[in-house]
C-alpha cells in the first residue's frame, strides 16, 4: 500500500522543529530514520497530515561522556554508530549499549534507525526502551516551554505512548552512570524479527558478589516494565535461578498469535537467568 497524502516539512534546526510541531499540532509526526513510521504509513496504520523531518539536525547526532561519568546519546545517533563505536566514545561501563544493538533488526535498519526514534516510538520490546528503563535513563525533551527532563520510569505510558507532548521533540538520552555488569537478551522466531520477550538486567556487584540490581522486561505488557520482585531476590543474595523464577511469577503476559501466556512466562524465566549470567561474566 501507499501512505495517505501528507505535507513534508524539513526542520532547519531544533528550534525550527519545535516551532513546526507547535504550529501543526496533533496532525504532525516527526521523522528521522523512518524505519518504523514509514512502514506504518505504508500500511495506513499511521496517517499524519504533516511530516517534520529532523534527519539533517547534526547537533542531535552525537555521543559524549559527561563530567559526572554518565553518557549522553543524541536522539539522531544511529544504532550502527553505537554498535561500531569507532570513536571509542562509549568507554568502559557502557558495553551493554554496544552489544544490545546487534539485536535490532538487520544492518540496513541499524544504519538508518535512531536511538531517539526508537524510544519515541515506544515499542514494548524495543532494545533502546529496555536499556532506558533498566539503566535509569533520563529523556531530554525540547518544546515551546523549554527543556524538560523525564525519567525513563515515567516516560513509557502504554502501547506506543509516551509522556512527550505533541509539540515536544526528544533530543537526548542520558545514562547517569556506567553499568559494567549489565546485559540484554531476547528471543524472536528469526534473528532480526521483533522480540517475543526481551530481558535486561543491571547488577550491582561488589568484590565478586551480587548486592542487588535492576530487572526490566519487554513483551510482557503494554510497555517495558521493571520487576521489583526479581530485584528483591538479587538484593537478598538469591540465586539467578530464583531471580528468574520470581520474574516469571510476577508477570502475566498477554497471549497473541506469536505466543501464549505460559510460553512467554517460560521465556521470561530463561531470558532473565541468561541475562544475569551474561552480566556477571562481564
Amino acid at each position: 500500500m501507499k501512505p495517505a497524502p501528507f505535507r513534508y516539512h524539513r526542520a532547519p534546526d531544533v528550534e525550527g522543529a519545535v516551532r513546526l510541531l507547535a504550529e501543526l499540532g496533533d496532525d504532525a509526526k516527526v521523522i528521522a530514520g523512518g524505519q518504523s513510521l514509514v512502514a506504518m504509513m505504508n500500511f495506513r496504520l499511521a496517517r499524519p497530515r504533516h511530516l517534520v523531518d529532523i534527519g539533517g539536525l547534526s547537533e542531535l547526532d552525537r555521543i559524549h561522556r559527561a563530567a559526572d561519568g554518565g553518557l549522553r546519546v543524541g536522539a539522531l545517533t544511529t544504532h550502527h554508530t553505537v554498535e561500531t563505536d569507532r570513536a571509542g566514545t562509549l568507554g568502559a561501563g557502557f558495553e551493554v549499549l554496544r552489544d544490545a544493538m546487534s539485536w535490532i533488526g538487520h544492518l540496513p535498519i541499524r544504519t538508518r534507525g535512531t536511538a531517539g526514534g526508537s524510544i519515541a516510538h515506544a515499542d514494548a520490546t524495543a532494545e533502546w526502551c529496555l536499556l532506558a528503563v533498566v539503566l535509569d535513563a533520563e529523556l531530554v525533551a525540547r518544546g515551546p516551554r523549554g527543556e524538560r527532563r523525564i525519567p525513563a520510569a515515567d516516560f513509557f505510558l502504554g502501547h506506543y505512548t509516551t509522556a512527550l507532548d505533541p509539540d515536544e521533540l526528544l533530543v537526548e538520552i542520558g545514562f547517569p552512570r556506567p553499568a559494567p555488569h549489565a546485559a540484554l537478551t531476547e528471543f524472536a522466531e528469526r534473528r532480526g524479527d521483533f522480540a517475543i520477550v526481551a530481558a535486561a538486567v543491571d547488577l550491582d556487584v561488589d568484590e565478586g558478589a551480587v548486592r542487588g540490581g535492576r530487572v526490566a522486561l519487554g513483551g510482557v505488557g503494554a510497555a517495558v516494565v521493571r520487576v521489583p520482585e526479581a530485584e528483591a531476590v538479587l538484593a537478598r543474595g538469591g540465586s539467578f535461578g530464583e531471580c528468574a523464577s520470581a520474574a516469571a511469577a510476577a508477570v502475566e503476559p498477554p497471549a497473541d498469535a506469536s505466543a501464549g501466556t505460559h510460553y512467554r512466562k517460560e521465556l521470561v524465566r530463561t531470558l532473565v537467568r541468561r541475562a544475569c549470567e551474561e552480566a556477571m561474566a562481564r
